[in-house]
């Protein structure tokens, strides 16, 4: 079949219901990009995608033929067939597909594929996740509860209002990932976090001493109780974040930007205390007056080469 005239005859059809490809992708809970794709002739959907499109856009399956030139339902019918056939599009055109919530709890659902996906407050419980792909899905308001999700990959995916309750993320991505007010509890070492604005986050007695953090904006966001040793923030943006109690030896904020940043200390300033805020480095920081007086004040961290804007 060639995809070319497949997907005109897709754009075709859409285009005579007077409908646009987002609605059509939510629809058939796919992204607005693979509905593009297809009318690019890039790829094609799959037989059972073929059967809903036909039903949503009022064309029989014969329509997608490439020989075949054939109208849509309605040209081909009786007047009354007619008539219902355009009620029925028109009511297509002007509610959305209703979006159930859908569990999914203890279920094996390793190496599955739900990238473009759109899940809103999914739950996922106790079900085997690792390398599963959810690039680009939508997952708002979604639960992940004590979940293997080694290997996953979320990149791009929208995962706002999420809820990560000890989750098994090592060598997870979140590369270009939208993170607000996501709620982080995760086990397990190694997740990387790329060109991601986290916004709102909570991380919960998280152990992120082997994650990697890229080129990251952290707004709004609390450190509670963390196990961040060796963290690498070179470079990086924080506005407005709390690092409470958390642990920080021999982290380093090289060039990074700190606006309005609380460090609490996880124990009194004993010996100890004062040898792992000692091991925090700052060189080459810029930060604003309140977050560096507040530094300043632990009195054994070296702010020398700190920029104070």
């Amino acid at each position: 079949m060639d995809t070319k005239i497949i997907g005109s005859k897709i754009a075709q059809a859409r285009k005579k219901v007077n409908m646009s490809q987002a609605k059509l992708a939510q629809l058939l809970f796919i992204s607005p990009q693979a509905v593009g794709k297809w009318e690019r002739g890039e790829s094609m959907p799959d037989i059972t995608t073929f059967n809903r499109l036909a039903e949503i856009l009022g064309v029989d399956l014969n329509y997608f033929s490439e020989n075949n030139e054939g109208a849509s339902r309605t040209s081909t019918n009786g007047i009354g067939d007619t008539e219902q056939t355009a009620q029925e599009d028109t009511s297509l055109s002007r509610s959305p597909e209703r979006q159930v919530q859908i569990n999914l709890t203890a279920v094996d659902l390793e190496k599955s594929d739900f990238a473009g996906v759109i899940l809103h407050k999914g739950k996922f419980k106790a079900s085997p996740l690792r390398g599963a792909n959810f690039a680009g899905a939508d997952l708002t308001g979604s639960s992940f509860d004590v979940i293997d999700a080694r290997e996953a990959s979320f990149d791009g995916a929208n995962l706002t209002d999420c809820n990560f309750s000890v989750t098994d993320l090592t060598d997870a991505s979140f590369r270009k990932s939208i993170l607000v007010r996501m709620i982080l509890n995760m086990s397990g070492q190694g997740a990387k976090f790329i060109d991601v604005n986290l916004v709102d986050v909570r991380l919960t007695k998280t152990d992120l001493r082997k994650t990697t953090f890229e080129n990251c904006v952290f707004d709004g966001v609390d450190f509670n109780h963390c196990d961040l040793r060796g963290i690498c923030f070179d470079g990086q943006t924080f506005i407005g974040v709390k690092f409470d109690k958390s642990a920080l030896n021999d982290v380093s904020f090289r060039g990074a930007t700190l606006r309005n940043v609380s460090f609490t200390l996880p124990f009194s300033l004993t010996n100890k205390s004062y040898q792992a805020v000692k091991t925090i480095c700052f060189d080459g920081a810029t930060m604003d007056k309140l977050t560096y007086a507040a530094l300043k004040g632990l009195q054994v961290v070296d702010l020398s080469k700190v920029t104070i804007i």
